[in-house]
């Protein structure tokens, strides 16, 4: 195996032709997980693998992984960065959140999907200069759909749907929504586009590291009251004319009282962190990126700022592995290795 990846008598991945005389560079895949805002980290990243001569010839996202892979794919990913960093705190975030009443999903994600589409335009998939795939699962069978043509922007967004969120996207004949629901880290979908060596980066390592089970629980023996909230009619008015602004305060919750959004996500942190667990076990990627970002929620994008630095220090914790592994599939040509003591004492 190493005989052929190192290009004995064998064609490189590009076309050229490869033999003893020179070395071909192993195709590196990067696989970037989901996780919301924790997704900023997946920025970090990828500027600490560049800084060090790490650049990804296949990149494949889910959900926030795939918004991030997708710009980075189409050299966009600045525009990324300088929007989280502009972000002040949650009321911008709440100005994107397109509540509905109805529908399939509480957010429309409308606002979202036009600020993603300035930043891609018209830009299609197979047009980009590497490869690129975003990950989404259809509605009605549950199969992975890799999304490897069209236009970006259609893509990063049915990869993104987090169900009973954001409404399902169409595209083709088939409703798609979040990824993370079957492929949470798609390190398959990755070695599948040709990648020799796949770097991962998973967003929720350390979210329930300490998850176990609780074999008898019920009711406290004096239970305290519920909490009820006061109802005046300062407060009544605005709901009657303000639904919207209701909603956002609903989908937020309050103190002591999740909210519909906090629900549903620590659901689905619990269900993906399961999915992860069994798919990483049985396709482990060849190097693992594990950002410390457990911490952050999921709708924390103003903390763009401290997510982007864990995820530099996640990636220099792992820069000597990556190294390494590049080398081994491509060690550096005879001319070139390095001087021992005997060879030095020669000259």
């Amino acid at each position: 195996m190493l005989d052929m990846l190192r290009g004995r008598g064998a064609n490189g991945s590009n076309g050229e032709k490869v033999g003893l005389g020179s070395v071909r560079r192993p195709v590196v895949g990067l696989a970037l997980g989901g996780g919301a805002a924790r997704g900023f980290a997946h920025i970090g990243i990828l500027r600490t693998l560049a800084a060090n001569g790490i650049v990804p010839d296949v990149v494949v996202g889910t959900s926030i992984g795939a918004v991030v892979g997708g710009l980075y794919a189409a050299g966009r990913l600045d525009t990324l960065e300088d929007w989280g960093r502009s972000l002040q705190g949650m009321r911008n975030i709440i100005g994107y959140l397109d509540i509905r009443l109805n529908g399939s999903g509480l957010i429309g994600g409308e606002k979202l999907a036009t600020r993603l589409e300035h930043a891609v335009g018209q830009t299609l998939i197979e047009d980009l200069p590497i490869k690129f795939a975003a990950v989404a699962t259809e509605v009605r069978t549950g199969h992975e759909i890799w999304l490897t043509r069209g236009r970006v922007v259609d893509a990063m967004r049915a990869s993104y749907a987090l169900p009973g969120i954001f409404s399902p996207v169409l595209i083709g004949d088939r409703w798609l929504v979040d990824g993370a629901l079957v492929n949470p880290v798609p390190v398959s979908a990755a070695r599948a586009l040709g990648a020799e060596i796949v770097i991962a980066a998973n967003l929720s390592s350390d979210i329930f590291t300490h998850s176990t089970t609780i074999y008898s629980h019920g009711a406290m023996p004096d239970p305290a009251p519920p909490v009820v909230e006061e109802t005046t009619p300062k407060r009544r008015f605005p709901r009657l004319f303000s639904p919207e602004k209701t909603m956002k305060r609903e989908f937020f919750g309050g103190v002591g009282r999740p909210g519909i959004s906090s629900v549903m996500v620590d659901a689905f942190n619990i269900m993906q962190d399961r999915i992860t667990r069994a798919r990483l076990a049985g396709d482990p990627p060849d190097l693992l990126i594990t950002p410390r970002v457990g911490q952050f929620g999921w709708f924390d994008f103003h903390r763009a700022e401290d997510l982007i630095a864990h995820g530099v220090r996640a990636a220099e914790r792992a820069l000597d592995s990556i190294q390494e592994a590049i080398e081994v599939l491509a060690p550096a040509p005879a001319g070139n290795a390095p001087k021992t003591d005997a060879s030095k004492a020669d000259e």
